[in-house]
């Protein structure tokens, strides 16, 4: 059977082709960010040794709520955050601002603080992924970071700290963080580059700190 000689595409069609891919793969992009993952870049050490400056990490938006994209109207409410999640949140003093916290108190739950020591319902957490930078402790009367409470978690609230305790600003000043600013649950570092790195044999100088990729955060 003799074969059908193609057409030739004239620019215009082979323009519209582009354009049109182009406008798929936005749309897919714009889903997946809305629903699926986001991308968040720490900008801080208030995380360290979970999270160092300049790990970048994917955020499932599923996890807890599905969300109508730019409104952020819940359509699906799925799970409540458990305690020793790590979350990322519109910073409850200013909603513009998204802060990274693990999840230390939920609904309910009386959270007290002594001495660094951080106790929920009358239990020490153990907490092997803490840091402390500072041996001082400061008393209640002088700051809320080593002495707090106890306070209880009011309903669909959470009580969140950085892990690197004496350099984090948190639940601790500005108290709670409510279910609908709660954007994700963060999983894995993906990229990590250390700015201040240089030519070194150390994994840990190096400008990409490559043993934290695909580390799953926990």
């Amino acid at each position: 059977m003799e074969e059908r000689p193609q057409t030739k595409k004239s620019p215009r069609e082979i323009i519209l082709e582009y354009i049109k891919s182009i406008v798929i793969a936005l749309i897919l992009a714009l889903l997946i960010r809305a629903f699926i993952v986001q991308a968040f870049k720490i900008p801080s050490g208030s995380m360290i040794p979970t999270l160092l400056i300049g790990d970048h990490i994917l955020v499932t938006k599923f996890t807890y709520d599905v969300k109508v994209p730019f409104i952020d109207v819940t359509i699906w409410h799925r799970n409540v955050p458990a305690r020793g999640d790590v979350i990322v949140f519109k910073y409850p003093l200013d909603p513009s601002k998204d802060f990274i916290k693990r999840v230390i108190g939920v609904p309910g739950d009386k959270v007290f603080i002594k001495n660094k020591r951080v106790y929920v319902n009358d239990y020490e957490l153990k907490e092997p992924y803490v840091n402390h930078t500072d041996p001082h402790i400061l008393p209640a009367e002088l700051s809320p970071r080593d002495n707090l409470g106890p306070i209880e978690v009011p309903p669909h609230s959470l009580f969140v700290m950085g892990d690197n305790r004496d350099e984090s600003y948190d639940s601790r000043f500005w108290k709670f963080v409510d279910f609908s600013a709660v954007k994700g649950k963060a999983f894995i570092i993906y990229w990590s580059w250390n700015a201040n790195g240089h030519m070194s044999l150390n994994p840990n100088e190096f400008f990409v700190r490559w043993n934290r990729i695909g580390h799953i955060i926990r």
